[in-house]
């Protein structure tokens, strides 16, 4: 699955301006930075995507560390402030993206769609 995501959904990242390794991501906009993570399901076979944003200089935790702009990810963002890009509604793991039946490049396009969606939405 990890190698579909990085040959279908990672180049169409890229050239939305997104940087980082998979898979994290970040994307800086004069307002902030945007934050993509992809989220795999510990008993294997699904995924989300979580996106969230934070300000230009980063992320300070409430212990106070502070996670750079280069470094922060989705998941330093507070889970009330981040959302799922998921194929339906719910909150258990059979709403992920699934890949048990191997349709990998399909599962791929399908959450590039989301992702797509998800951002001509935002904006």
């Amino acid at each position: 699955m990890v190698a579909a995501l990085l040959a279908i959904v990672v180049p169409s990242l890229r050239a939305a301006g997104y940087t980082g390794t998979f898979p994290h991501f970040r994307r800086q906009g004069p307002n902030g930075i945007d934050l993509l993570t992809f989220q795999f399901d510990r008993n294997g076979g699904g995924f989300v995507v979580e996106v969230s944003s934070c300000h230009p200089e980063g992320i300070t935790m409430h212990w106070g560390k502070v996670i750079a702009p280069g470094d922060v990810t989705a998941w330093d963002v507070h889970p009330s402030q981040r959302f799922r890009i998921q194929p339906q509604s719910g909150g258990g793991t059979e709403c992920w993206f699934r890949f048990e039946d191997e349709k990998y490049d399909h599962v791929a396009r399908q959450a590039l769609e989301h992702i797509d969606a998800t951002a001509k939405t935002a904006t």
